[in-house]
This record gives C-alpha cells, sequence and structure tokens, in this order.
C-alpha cells in the first residue's frame, strides 16, 4: 500500500485583516524582479506581497501597515528581499531603512540582499556604493535610492526619513523603538511599515500585541482594519479542558496543526524535522510557540484591569492581614514552565486572606519549598490541578511530602493531603473567588505579582462559566491562579484515599 503524502503548509493565514480599498497591486512586477535576483517566491509569500503592496485611486499604499508573523524558517526573509529590491528598482522609494532587534541579524539580512543584487548583473550596474562597516551598513544605487540596515534602540532611527521601514524580529519591538522609528516617516508622502516575525514572547511582543488586537478585533467585528494588513499563520490550541475527540482546537502532535502555522512545511520544513523538533522540545510548551505560533502578547494599559477592577481590588488590601489555621497552599505553573507560583489562602475573620509566598523562575524549586511550608505550617491540604502545566509536579511533590518512613511504616503517609481538580472545580473555584472579592470578603497585603497578574487577567469561556485564560494575556497569572486554588481548597471536602484492594490474581 501507498503510503499517504504527507501535507503540505497551508498558504493562507488563520488570522487575516487588510484594508478593503485599493485599486491595484504593485506585487506581480516585485515577484518577477525577485525571480530575476535567483528569489522564487512560495505561493504564500506572493500572497502576502499582493495584499501589502495593493495601491488605492490616489496612488498611496492601500496598508500604511503589513504585519506578518508566522513561525520561523518559513521564509519571511524573502518576502522582506523581495520588498527591498522593488522600494530599491521599482518604486524609486528614497530610504529604507532595515531595522532588527540585534545588529547581527540585520547585518545577515544585509549579506543575503547584497548576494541577490551583487549576483544579478542588470541590478549590480545600477550601485553605486556598498558599505559594510562599524558605522554603517548600506546599499547605495546611482539613482539616490538607498537601503539602510541599524540595530533597534531608543535613538538609531532619529532623524532617519525613511519610505519605507522594515521592522525584523517584529515580538521583540517595544515603545522606545517604535518612538524612534515613527516620527521618520510623518514628512513621507506614502510611507509604508512591514513588521515581520514570530509569536509574541510575553512583555517585550509591545508593537506586535497591539497589531494583533487590531487584527481580531476587524475579524470580531466584521470590518476590515483600514490600514493595516495583518496575516497570521498560528493554530488554536486545545484548552485543558477540552475532552477526547476535540475537533474545535489544534494539537501539538497533529500534522494538520504544524501545516495550518507553517505555510513552508513540505517545501522548506521537513515534515521529519518537525517530527523530531516535537519530541526534543517536550511539552512545556516551547514547540507550540516557536513551530505552531501560539505567542504570548501584553495588553495595553488601556485593555487591563478587564476582570476585576482595580479600585475594587486596592479597596481589599490590609497591610496587616495574615492567615490563620487552617490554611491551604496552592501550586500553580506558567505554560512554558518559566515561572512558578506558591500561594496561601487562610481565614481573617468573615473573610478569606491570600497571599502569594514565592514567585519565582523555573520549577525546579517548588517541591523543596513545598516541604517546608508543609512542616512549618501543617496546612489543610495543597491545590494542585493535574491539568495545567503545574500537573507534571504532582509525583514529585507527593514525594516531597512524605512522612520520614521508619522501621515499622508498611506505607510512608504524607504531611498533608494533595487536592487534585476537576474541571468543575476550577470553574468554581473561579467564580467563588470572584464573588468573594465583589462580596469584600477577601483581604490581601498587595503582593505585586498577584497585582500584576489580575490587571492583565481574561476570561476563558468554559461552557455557560468562565475560568482564568492561561494563553494570550501577556502576564504571569500563576499568583492568580493559586490565590484561587487555595482559597477554594479551604471549603472543599477532603476525600481519604481508598484503600487499595489486591488483585483476584494475587489469591490464584
Amino acid at each position: 500500500m501507498l503510503a499517504e503524502p504527507e501535507l503540505k503548509g497551508v498558504q493562507t493565514p488563520r488570522l487575516f485583516t487588510a484594508p478593503p480599498v485599493f485599486q491595484s497591486s504593485a506585487a506581480q512586477e516585485a515577484v518577477e524582479l525577485a525571480a530575476m535576483a535567483g528569489l522564487d517566491l512560495f505561493p504564500w509569500q506572493q500572497h502576502v506581497l499582493d495584499i501589502g503592496m495593493r495601491e488605492r485611486a490616489d496612488g498611496k499604499w492601500s496598508a500604511f501597515e503589513c504585519c506578518v508573523n508566522v513561525p520561523r524558517q518559513n521564509g519571511k526573509g524573502g518576502i522582506i528581499e523581495a520588498r527591498e529590491l522593488a522600494g530599491l528598482y521599482l518604486l524609486k522609494e528614497h530610504l529604507i531603512v532595515h531595522s532588527a532587534h540585534e545588529f547581527k541579524t540585520s547585518r545577515v539580512a544585509f549579506q543575503r540582499i547584497h548576494s541577490l543584487i551583487m549576483g544579478t548583473p542588470d541590478l549590480r550596474k545600477r550601485v553605486k556604493r556598498v558599505l559594510n562597516n562599524t558605522t554603517e551598513t548600506s546599499i547605495t544605487l546611482v539613482t539616490g535610492q538607498s537601503l539602510q540596515f541599524i540595530a533597534r534602540s531608543g535613538g538609531s532611527g532619529r532623524g532617519w526619513t525613511g519610505d519605507l521601514n522594515i521592522l525584523d524580529e517584529a515580538m521583540s519591538l517595544g515603545d522606545d523603538a517604535m518612538g524612534a522609528l515613527m516620527p521618520t516617516m510623518s514628512a513621507v508622502p506614502n510611507p509604508q511599515l512591514w513588521y515581520l516575525g514570530s509569536a509574541g514572547i510575553g512583555a517585550p511582543s509591545v508593537q506586535l500585541g497591539r497589531l494583533r488586537r487590531r487584527a481580531q478585533a476587524a475579524v470580531e467585528d466584521g470590518e476590515p482594519d483600514p490600514s493595516l494588513a495583518y496575516f497570521e499563520w498560528s493554530v488554536d490550541p486545545h484548552v485543558d479542558e477540552c475532552r477526547a475527540g476535540c475537533t474545535d482546537h489544534d494539537g501539538a502532535d497533529d500534522p494538520a496543526a504544524w501545516a495550518k502555522a507553517n505555510p513552508s512545511l513540505g517545501y522548506l520544513i521537513g515534515h521529519e524535522f518537525v517530527r523530531n523538533e516535537r519530541a526534543s522540545l517536550g511539552t512545556g510548551g516551547i514547540f507550540e510557540r516557536e513551530r505552531l505560533g501560539v505567542g504570548s502578547y501584553p495588553s495595553d494599559e488601556a485593555d487591563t484591569w478587564q476582570v476585576i477592577g482595580e479600585d475594587a481590588w486596592r479597596a481589599l488590601v490590609d497591610g496587616e492581614s495574615r492567615a490563620s489555621d487552617p490554611v491551604v497552599f496552592a501550586i500553580d505553573v506558567t505554560p512554558e514552565r518559566s515561572h512558578a507560583s506558591i500561594c496561601v489562602a487562610g481565614r481573617n475573620g468573615e473573610a478569606v486572606h491570600v497571599e502569594v509566598i514565592y514567585n519565582q523562575p523555573g520549577t525546579d524549586w517548588v517541591t523543596k519549598k513545598a516541604r517546608e511550608l508543609t512542616k512549618k505550617w501543617s496546612p489543610r491540604c495543597w491545590v494542585m490541578d493535574p491539568g495545567s502545566p503545574a500537573g507534571s509536579l504532582i509525583g514529585e511533590l507527593t514525594e516531597a511530602l512524605k512522612v520520614d518512613p521508619d522501621d515499622t511504616a508498611e506505607e510512608p503517609k504524607l504531611l498533608a493531603p494533595i487536592v487534585q481538580t476537576k474541571t468543575r472545580d476550577v470553574v468554581q473555584a473561579v467564580g467563588q473567588f470572584y464573588d468573594a472579592v465583589a462580596a469584600g470578603r477577601i483581604v490581601h497585603r498587595d503582593d505585586p505579582p498577584l497585582a500584576t497578574a489580575l490587571a492583565g487577567a481574561r476570561k476563558r469561556d468554559l461552557g455557560e462559566a468562565w475560568a482564568w485564560a492561561r494563553r494570550g494575556v501577556g502576564v504571569d497569572i500563576t499568583p492568580l491562579v493559586g490565590v484561587t486554588q487555595a482559597r477554594w481548597g479551604l471549603f472543599v471536602d477532603i476525600e481519604e484515599p481508598e484503600e487499595e484492594v489486591e488483585p483476584w490474581a494475587e489469591f490464584g
């Protein structure tokens, strides 16, 4: 039997918006010029150029900003090179500024397009000067057009009046860089910005997060953004509550998901490599970010405190508050396993005191601290969600909480029980926490990690209810998840473990 052919990458983006008003596109000439220089573009690259280089009836660009968000090694560099060649040789854009987060990335981009130009006689003969030294890296034509390569910083782009700005490594693009680069285009008659990068990496992805929210709003409202062309290849990943066989979300082990997020799968990227990459990167969220485009994006200040208002939360601050016995501890871990939190809840009169005990990088410290806290405070229980990133620590925590064995013990007991939540428990815990805040039955000491988590918190719909969203919020919400679970643990019935019955085979 012949094996089924492996899937090719999907050529159209999952998340897309573009201005609806245009008359024509300059992309065909750009594609042909690139081919003349030896750069043959894939259909998805041509698609991006076709939309990004659309022109209105007045000759101005339909899209002032174009953003390509695609996993690494798919060939976004080909789009950059084709657009820059067109700007230099076809569109007569006087100054093109190519910037990257690090200068070594800009230098690699310079070397690529320099090779294309110098390897094509018709293009090479129009070059007046090439500079590649410690003070300037650029290509200038005899007709005056110039392509400059820089690294981004607070002042590196000031004074450069660019017709076109290429912002590579857009996932590391913040307010300082935008403040330096955006004004350079204010006096240009027909400017354009191109952002190219991969999935958001949290706090550094400020501008990429803004662009993505605009695209999402355009799709949700059914009204295209009037000045933004946004292309994102990514998946909609499974969540903890997905049932077996869920078809509404994408699995990390599914080749169809790989194809959805990687338009160059089967062209530049091989299936075998992705399988090996998946095995190597494991389940910590890195594969999902780097290969499936599942990013983390920060929120604007205007978008913060959307679930619980800042005034409502600050009104519950009590700097002298303490938790009284019995106390409950909870553990939570970020999807990418970069941080973990240990939180506590305990009675304080009619209210419940919640507090972040530890919020630290990594996870290797968690179980050691858990044992120390347990021996010191004798908690009612520990609460953990087995379906969350913290679930992988349950076995390790169980070992850490075992009573020191003695000669007479047949089976070591735990210093404190570990309560593992189910989906309905997660929903109940979040609802109870929200209601307790609204009723003033929570007190806290204004822990900064908890305030940050609440400021960036978002809801994740679960049928008719909701839980805290783990992905796409741009902040570490483990302190919030931890105190929510710990408070729930104060009121839950703790079931005694059932006695194991030896199998009948033992008596055969």
